[in-house]
């Protein structure tokens, strides 16, 4: 087979991340300096462009037309007018005008639904369609940030709990730093098994919250979903009367089609399940669904709003947008990233991390905040530098901690996987934390640190779990 030429591969191997973390570092300093306008009759949309030939003004026209009322001189004081797109604000970078930011508004008047309200899929149709997209003179495009006036904010649901909301349930203080597990194995289990894996991990005063794994499938005919919140139910009533706890929120998966998801839903929460998860990223308007179909009820679901998936949309939609949706649509648990050591296991990092950070938790006028889920690589090697930055920035109270294999495949001395274990190891490290003996230690000897100190106080549990964790630093 030909070999690749040098140029060839050198484009192959661009650092797509590199730019992206130097493309929102320009564009949060250019926006700092001016912020989009917020309207009270319309939705503000802000767009990068790098365009091939046009001007930034000239996409203008081509972007009302084909997304609003696709008149490009519409009859002054007319309807028409009045569901046209314009530009409010013009950004460009360069002499040529060509590459820069973008502020259109979309008249509410086009979409504004006779209650007053708006749909994410409906707004997102509008402000990130094919014009945006899907047209070749668009060398770049990027959704970057939507402003919408209050009233607009307020009919959307949001979430049900908020952070505060699932402590309560869960029967955990406002100040406990709250956990959460996924059930492991993700798939091929029946629900016995999953009764089973509910029970261990209920017992655990750690855990405010237990997920099933996006792997395993709503319905299937060894294991249907409604037999499996069944038996995790009755798992955690028993571990319940033990405990006198209010005992884990529970999430069973939810897939299928929208009619699928709603029946199975309902099945779940008839067998007494108190949340639901699914990975909405390809499932459009599904949160906003199943938080309106089960709002009578008198305990509605916990949502965790799995964003697997979410880097196909971030490409072009900035994830603070995505995740602003979520909460709007009523998500209660969405997932970030822990703090860690080294480069990042998964996105996002840097200042995509903290603007979704932001946007799930910030004041939102008739809006809960959403309880952000640390996950992907959160083990006991670096529990402590979350805990720490989370009180650093005062958003203690907001953050779950999600830890799955670190708790569910320590392995004990007989080589099987030990969750009673890892949950002891978890423990130590919280133990440690509130010591305060690794104060001032720097991250990047974190856990050479954490795992002499786990040696010298004779924390079995927590060194064993550092060395399954990090072979290459901890022998």
């Amino acid at each position: 087979m030909k070999p690749l030429d040098s140029e060839t591969l050198k484009s192959l191997w661009h650092d797509e991340d590199a730019r992206e973390v130097r493309l929102r570092a320009v564009i949060e300093d250019r926006l700092a300096e001016k912020p989009p306008p917020t309207i009270d009759d319309q939705i503000v949309a802000t767009y990068f462009f790098a365009l091939r030939t046009m001007k930034l003004k000239d996409a203008v026209a081509e972007i009302s037309y084909h997304a609003t009322s696709g008149i490009k001189h519409p009859p002054p004081g007319s309807l028409l007018e009045e569901c046209t797109g314009k530009a409010v604000g013009i950004d460009a970078f360069d002499a040529g005008e060509r590459i820069g930011l973008l502020h259109m508004a979309y008249p509410l008047k086009m979409m504004l639904q006779p209650d007053g309200h708006l749909t994410s899929c409906d707004v997102l149709h509008t402000v990130a369609g094919a014009i945006i997209f899907d047209i070749y003179e668009n060398q770049d495009a990027r959704l970057i940030a939507i402003q919408m006036p209050e009233h607009v904010l307020r009919s959307f649901p949001g979430p049900a709990y908020g952070p505060q909301g699932v402590r309560q349930r869960a029967s955990f203080t406002p100040d406990q730093p709250a956990f959460g597990t996924i059930l492991k194995p993700t798939a091929g289990i029946i629900p016995k098994e999953v009764g089973a894996l509910v029970e261990e991990a209920a017992q655990c005063p750690l855990f405010l919250f237990i997920k099933e794994d996006e792997n395993l499938y709503p319905n299937l005919d060894y294991s249907p979903v409604r037999d499996r919140a069944r038996q995790a139910m009755a798992a955690i009533g028993r571990a319940r009367e033990k405990s006198g706890r209010a005992g884990p929120i529970f999430a069973p998966h939810i897939t299928g089609s929208p009619h699928e998801i709603l029946d199975s839903v309902h099945a779940v929460l008839d067998e007494g399940a108190t949340g639901v998860m699914f990975s909405e990223t390809f499932a459009g308007g599904t949160v906003r669904m199943v938080r309106e179909a089960t709002k009578q009820r008198a305990n509605p679901p916990a949502i965790y709003g799995h964003n697997a998936g979410i880097g196909v949309k971030t490409r072009a939609i900035w994830r603070e947008v995505i995740d602003l949706f979520a909460r709007l649509d009523g998500i209660d648990f969405r997932q970030t990233a822990p703090v860690r050591m080294g480069p990042p296991f998964i996105r996002p990092y840097g200042d995509e991390w903290r603007a979704s950070e932001n946007v799930l938790t910030k004041p939102l006028p008739g809006i809960k905040p959403t309880m952000i889920a640390r996950a992907g690589g959160l083990d006991q090697g670096n529990i402590i530098l979350n805990l720490a930055d989370a009180e650093k920035r005062g958003t203690s109270g907001n953050i779950l901690f999600l830890a799955g294999s670190a708790i569910n495949s320590i392995k004990n001395s007989k080589g099987k996987p030990d969750p009673q274990l890892g949950a002891e190891a978890m423990q130590q490290a919280l133990d440690v934390h509130r010591s305060g003996d690794l104060g001032g230690v720097p991250m990047e000897e974190h856990v050479r640190a954490l795992a002499a100190h786990a040696e010298k106080k004779q924390l079995r549990a927590l060194r064993e779990a550092l060395r399954q964790r990090y072979p290459g630093l901890v022998p």
